[in-house]
């Protein structure tokens, strides 16, 4: 019969538990809402400016818009993200939609 001893525990290194399906919803709808965003985007600038410069125009600002949301959390798609971020994104989309509606009406 042997007796496994029990390893301590290493310091620094503290368990961390999964993440759930919570952390690939928030991923998913970061992923929906970034590309619907750019897409948005695109379409502001076409109605702005009337003319496929300005859907060029807005795809470059969600080109930038992207890369800042990759400086804030490391990752365009981080697999841990608050969900304030993901709130503050959704409001995002709905105010270039509202200046879209607002532009073509």
């Amino acid at each position: 019969m042997t007796y496994n001893q029990m390893q301590p525990a290493q310091p620094g290194h503290p368990a961390k538990p999964a993440p759930g399906a919570g952390a690939d919803v928030k991923t998913f709808a970061t992923a929906v809402l970034l590309t619907f965003g750019t897409g948005v985007l695109m379409m502001d600038g076409w109605a702005l400016l009337d003319s496929g410069f300005g859907a060029f125009l807005g795809l470059v600002a969600g080109g930038f818009g992207i890369f800042w949301w990759k400086s804030i959390h490391g990752k365009v798609f981080p697999r841990e993200l608050g969900t304030k971020s993901v709130v503050i994104l959704a409001v995002i989309n709905v105010v270039l939609m509202l200046l879209l509606l607002l532009q073509v009406s």
